[in-house]
């Protein structure tokens, strides 16, 4: 998490509910030859003190499960290169602009009898933010669901502690960060998801 107090005055539950609306990160726990990392999808419980999700049980992570880990999931949002040209300001240096949220605490395998619960619960999440009927592991043919759930292993996650940055330049004076959103939302600058972190930076208050 970056430093700079700046960045780190995001409330919790925000920093929470932003992870829960991206339901995507990176888990890295601490295997025996060094940090075991795997990109997954997870659901967070209604009350915010658990996620679940699901790994390959072919996945390095799912071998070294036999016992509780401590666990980071790291989330990551919109993110881009800012050019120290666009601020208007002198003596400016280059910086990237990015929102990541990590959240901590131990990490453990479940039984398999609750993985298609899970399964279902994750689907249902995402299938609802669509435009469209829901699909649901129902629609599967007899026995195809079973299969598949064979190569996969549930873990539950307790969250102990919510970390976030949200780097939007709120550290430069109002015109200077506005202009610099304007030009990351329409230049071609490195990184992803412009438009809507331009959006995050018109809308937050500068510290100074």
């Amino acid at each position: 998490m970056h430093p700079n107090p700046a960045f780190r005055a995001t409330p919790e539950a925000e920093a929470l509910a932003f992870a829960r609306a991206r339901a995507f990160g990176q888990l890295t726990i601490c295997g025996d030859e060094g940090p075991i990392a795997a990109h997954v999808p997870f659901v967070i419980d209604a009350d915010g003190g658990a996620l679940g999700l699901h790994v390959m049980r072919s996945n390095p992570l799912a071998r070294v499960l036999g016992e509780v880990k401590p666990a980071l999931m790291a989330v990551t949002g919109p993110d881009a290169y800012v050019s120290p040209d666009w601020y208007g300001l002198a003596d400016q240096v280059p910086t990237w602009n990015y929102i990541a949220v990590h959240l901590r605490g131990p990490l453990e395998l479940l039984p398999p009898e609750s993985l298609r619960s899970l399964l279902d619960r994750l689907s249902d999440a995402m299938e609802a933010r669509l435009d469209k009927q829901p699909w649901t592991s129902a629609k599967m043919s007899p026995g195809v669901m079973e299969r598949m759930m064979r190569s996969l292993v549930p873990a539950r996650m307790r969250i102990e502690s919510v970390d976030s940055t949200w780097k939007l330049n709120q550290n430069k004076p109002d015109t200077a960060r506005v202009q610099a959103a304007e030009r990351i939302a329409g230049a071609r600058s490195p990184g992803s998801e412009h438009a809507a972190l331009a959006a995050l930076m018109r809308a937050v208050s500068p510290q100074i």
